[in-house]
């Protein structure tokens, strides 16, 4: 993602129906836009991200973002995430992007596991992973508390395949 995606960035992240199943509020200022693209861009010059934006094919606008983090070399594993506009919800976005995303994950970077956390009331999400084969491994109770509001997380995996 670029600079110059702040503002859509924001306009995403600051929509309450996209952040509803997140683990934070919703954002309102463009800074915390800017700062989490800078950091972003941190994280991927140290290694420790890889964060692609979705954008649609006709407008070139940013609807959404897929990320793998946490990368452990030695396990060969890492945690992805994925969020997409409120607009562009619905109409497979999110499945396509995230189909090419774990093969890019598997085949070029010979990523062994990926997981996944989310909202367990997120049932459009839970339907996405489990499209791309991606288990239901547990729940973790009472995880996160925002504005206020607990919820749980249930947390996904899937082992890719292995060379033979």
């Amino acid at each position: 993602m670029r600079a110059e995606d702040a503002a859509a960035w924001l306009a995403i992240m600051a929509d309450p129906q996209v952040m509803r199943f997140w683990n934070h509020a919703p954002w309102n200022e463009l800074a915390q836009a800017q700062a989490a693209l800078e950091a972003d861009r941190e994280g991927y010059h140290q290694g420790q991200l890889l964060k692609l934006g979705i954008y649609r094919r006709d407008s070139n606008a940013l609807i959404g973002m897929c990320q793998c983090s946490n990368f452990e070399s030695d396990s060969r594993r890492g945690e992805i995430g994925y969020c997409l506009a409120g607009n562009a919800q619905g109409q497979g976005f999110m499945g396509e992007a995230l189909e090419h995303f774990v093969q890019y994950l598997a085949r070029d970077l010979k990523m062994r596991r990926l997981e996944a956390e989310i909202d367990p009331r997120n049932s459009a999400s839970a339907r996405t992973l489990e499209r791309l084969g991606f288990v239901l491994e547990g729940v973790l109770r009472e995880r996160w508390c925002v504005a206020g509001e607990l919820s749980d997380s249930g947390l996904y995996g899937l082992l890719l395949e292995r060379e033979q």
